[in-house]
């Protein structure tokens, strides 16, 4: 039989790739026509291509699907892009509710790979190219300094301990001491490698640029963007992001019995989070529109965190939206709108200060 499309959904762990390999018909009607498991790395990677090849040999070429799940299918992704085979890499947060829209309740890998592979039947997909290995390195770099930030901040709790112990031991608290002076001196190496790394290459230079263009948001923050969603590189739209982020508001309501708190749903990338808790209070302690947009948040709310988070989501998506259309902050756009007509044009909407 000749199928439309056919698709290798594939679930990746650490040591095993389970895999689910499905067409679609010329009556769009959905076959599963094997699952299999095999070990991630080269020559599990051999074995899955050669499985593939015995089973289909029509002309509608073999499209593997895989989620982005931490640095696990990097190997895989790569090593198939080498060999030429179309690869599409789908962020994990758009996997589960599609998975939650077609109501599978009971996950197990096999489930995940067979809902990759649906997936990848139904939907319209880019096909995946391998980014400038730079963004790796900027996320190495941010990741290596946040892990060393939260070391330093236990040890300091621990020193604070120590002293305010009715006996001190003064060994426990030099070697503490010492430890602390010594993540000092490699966070301000990480700090000079990442300045080394950004202005050593001008494209990644000016996305910084742009980006820091923002109010409250510095040049470590950017990176840790640029780094986490790899140049935006699997980034469609804002929502998106905010979802891959886990800032995407959950809100659950039925009739009126039933009616929670309205929270972000934390489900996503808590690097990206974390990185732009800081840069919201600085934007609204120094910028006069976020400023505002709080202080009405926190009138509507009562919420002083709630209206916090907005504003975490605001920079995050105007982040997107600077990179995209390489235009940087424009602090004067909505006075540019209020202004009568008078022969001056306003930016256009895609342009840089929008607030809701």
């Amino acid at each position: 039989m000749e199928y439309l499309k056919v698709c290798v959904g594939i679930d990746v762990a650490q040591a095993e790739l389970v895999c689910s390999f499905g067409a679609l018909d010329s009556t769009l009607k959905q076959h599963t026509l094997s699952r299999g498991t095999f070990e991630n790395h080269p020559k599990g990677f051999n074995v899955l291509v050669k499985w593939v090849k015995s089973i289909h040999t029509g002309e509608a070429g073999v499209v593997f699907v895989m989620e982005a799940t931490g640095v696990y299918h990097q190997k895989l992704a790569h090593w198939l892009f080498q060999k030429s085979h179309p690869v599409v890499i789908v962020l994990p947060n758009r996997i589960s509710n599609f998975m939650r829209g077609n109501n599978v309740k009971t996950i197990t890998d096999t489930t995940a790979a067979d809902a990759i592979c649906q997936f990848g039947l139904e939907k319209q997909l880019d096909f995946w190219a391998p980014a400038d290995p730079i963004y790796t390195q900027l996320q190495h770099l941010t990741r290596e300094r946040d892990q060393m930030i939260n070391e330093r901040t236990m040890l300091k709790n621990q020193l604070h301990a120590h002293q305010s112990a009715a006996f001190v031991n003064a060994s426990t608290v030099k070697r503490l001491k010492q430890r602390i002076r010594l993540l000092d001196k490699q966070q301000t190496d990480i700090n000079r490698e990442l300045h080394q790394l950004i202005n050593s290459n001008a494209t990644l230079k000016e996305q910084v640029n742009l980006i820091t263009s923002i109010p409250g948001i510095g040049e470590q923050t950017a990176a840790v963007i640029l780094g986490e969603t790899n140049g935006f590189e699997l980034i469609r739209n804002k929502r998106q992001l905010t979802s891959y982020a886990g800032l995407d508001v959950q809100v659950k309501e039925s009739g009126k019995s039933v009616k929670t708190k309205t929270r972000i749903s934390k489900r996503g990338n808590k690097y990206l989070r974390k990185a732009m808790y800081f840069p919201a209070f600085t934007a609204i302690k120094h910028n006069e529109q976020y400023k505002t947009s709080y202080a009405r948040l926190v009138a509507k709310s009562g919420i002083r965190m709630k209206a916090a988070v907005s504003i975490q989501r605001k920079l995050l998506e105007l982040s997107y939206i600077i990179h995209k259309t390489k235009r940087p902050f424009d602090p004067l756009y909505h006075t540019m709108k209020e202004l009568p007509t008078s022969g001056v044009s306003a930016p256009s909407e895609s342009g840089l200060c929008r607030f809701n």
